[in-house]
């Protein structure tokens, strides 16, 4: 089934299962706008589900057999929906084509004359975002799939001409490799959704196959901190341009901060020193990512004043350093870095954020991650000063490998006694926080589940 090619020049009934998830609410947008029919299902009511009922689509919440009728040309699926599922199992039964997000995703793209496909482990929100403003501020009329919602499109996805896709591309379980880029962006290759690859290697190799997608006269954008790059872009026949450190072809030099933490620096680029850049997001990670999407913006022939000013004016997506507000004094941030290395650069950025003292409220984000990973999340919350620690969030995992969030507590109190505190629940936290944190203290609520809930409920608390 996953054969079945969409027509775009005779708009049918496409089915979503899941419409509401980040991703495939802007692909259905994209195809409302297409002229298809869009109906889906999801568990409950969002701002994504709304909006797409506002656009037209029908949405149902509750995933039932009966909501695939026989009038729907193709279902879409995700990695989250298992054979089990009812839906799943009446369109196998009923014969309806379908195919998976990445593959509609692929098929989409070979609408565009260029697209451009952004991947690496951690970092990919942003640096979509920050060649979004780029894009948008050089006049290309681009459609952009981000996965955070970005104010300068309204959300998640816009739909411009046919000339240029922007997407974020996730590795996990190898969906990229469904999609069709011309150019590529790989920001880093590190050990991740371990619930589906056995090891770095076997990452490394699927991100080598990531490259093989792309034409013979393609471009590759690889930061050269990655571990022996070289091999994942070996044999590719097309442009290679690195970014990173000294020596890379495009580099930053002459770094400062300003009393918030934002960086400016001055790129370099094959050996030409262009005009400095002031960033409006915080951290010397985020000089590294802004690296990508320069590279990304000279490749296409952009002017260099309208990638500096692109990059200038953006300010952050949802979700990703957000200051959510304050708290007796008290500053409160909220931040969506759920694996060590996103962690450390974090913490970092907030090293030169103004505070007194740092806490860090960090909730888990899958059981296979975390064991995978222990000693390193507890080498990167060691940065802060306090870390309150809740429950693993398990999203599309359950509890069957005995790790739980005390463990990183562990992890951390045996080199730094008393730092960590495990509290079980979203209230406990709360109160805690309330008690503890004191005029000039910075607080960030870190990781990719629900724990932004402590933060705003802080701040409604305080409003009372």
């Amino acid at each position: 089934m996953g054969s079945y090619r969409i027509d775009f020049e005779h708009p049918n009934h496409i089915y979503f299962m899941g419409i509401g998830g980040i991703s495939m609410s802007g692909l259905a947008e994209i195809l409302l706008k297409e002229g298809f029919r869009i109906s889906g299902s999801d568990a409950k009511e969002s701002s994504f589900t709304d909006r797409l009922s506002a656009l037209g689509a029908t949405v149902v919440y509750g995933q039932r057999s009966e909501n695939i009728t026989d009038d729907i040309d193709c279902v879409v699926y995700t990695a989250a929906i298992h054979p089990d599922n009812p839906e799943y199992r009446t369109a196998m039964e009923k014969q309806i084509p379908m195919l998976t997000r990445a593959e509609l995703l692929g098929q989409m793209m070979r609408r565009y004359r260029r697209s451009i496909a952004v991947s690496g482990t951690h970092g990919k929100t942003t640096t979509t975002s920050m060649l979004s403003h780029i894009l948008v501020k050089a006049g290309t009329d681009p459609t952009i799939s981000v996965g955070g919602v970005l104010p300068l499109i309204g959300g998640n996805i816009r739909v411009g001409g046919n000339d240029t896709f922007l997407l974020e591309a996730c590795e996990y379980t190898n969906s990229f490799l469904s999609f069709s880029p011309t150019m590529e962006i790989i920001l880093n290759v590190e050990a991740d959704h371990l619930d589906f690859f056995k090891d770095i290697d076997d990452i490394r190799s699927s991100f080598h196959r990531f490259v093989e997608r792309l034409p013979e006269d393609g471009t590759v954008i690889i930061d050269n901190r990655i571990r022996a790059y070289r091999e994942l872009v070996r044999d590719f026949p097309g442009r290679v341009v690195t970014v990173g450190t000294e020596g890379a072809d495009i580099y930053a030099e002459e770094l400062l901060y300003d009393e918030y933490g934002h960086p400016s620096f001055v790129p370099v680029a094959f050996g030409e020193a262009l005009s400095r850049v002031q960033l409006a997001v915080p951290g010397e990670h985020n000089i590294f990512n802004a690296m990508a999407a320069i590279a990304a913006g000279l490749e296409l022939g952009l002017p260099a004043a309208r990638i500096r000013e692109g990059l200038q004016d953006f300010r952050g997506t949802v979700r990703r350093f957000e200051k959510k507000g304050e708290l007796n004094g008290a500053t409160i941030i909220d931040d969506y870095a759920h694996h060590p290395q996103e962690i450390e650069a974090t913490l970092r950025a907030a090293e030169h954020y103004p505070h007194r003292e740092l806490w860090c409220v960090f909730q888990p984000h899958t059981y296979s991650r975390t064991r995978a990973l222990l000693r390193e999340f507890g080498r990167a919350l060691e940065l802060s000063d306090h870390v309150l620690l809740a429950d693993i969030y398990a999203a599309r995992e359950t509890d069957t490998l005995g790790v739980s969030a005390a463990d990183v507590e562990r992890a951390i109190n045996a080199d730094t006694p008393g730092k960590a505190l495990y509290l079980s629940s979203f209230e406990e936290i709360e109160r805690y926080l309330m008690e503890k944190l004191s005029p000039g203290d910075l607080c960030i609520t870190m990781g990719a589940g629900d724990i932004y809930r402590v933060g705003e409920e802080l701040l409604q608390k305080s409003k009372k």
